[in-house]
């Protein structure tokens, strides 16, 4: 399954084991964050100010 931008943290988290280690990566705190249950990675990526695009390569390279 290909991890999209408008695909909520937590459902990134439950369908890619190593996502939180990315996310941290790139310097997001979003896995203990009550947002992450509805927000998505677009929307993380606009409030963080990070580029949505390089972080979905990145978590889509890094499936199992």
């Amino acid at each position: 399954m290909n991890i999209t931008k408008d695909m909520t943290i937590a459902e990134i988290l439950k369908h890619q084991p190593n996502a939180a280690v990315i996310l941290m990566q790139f310097g997001m705190g979003c896995i203990g964050c009550p947002s992450s249950q509805s927000e998505t990675l677009a929307e993380a990526a606009l409030v963080h100010n990070m580029d949505a695009d390089a972080i979905l390569v990145k978590l889509n390279e890094g499936r199992t």
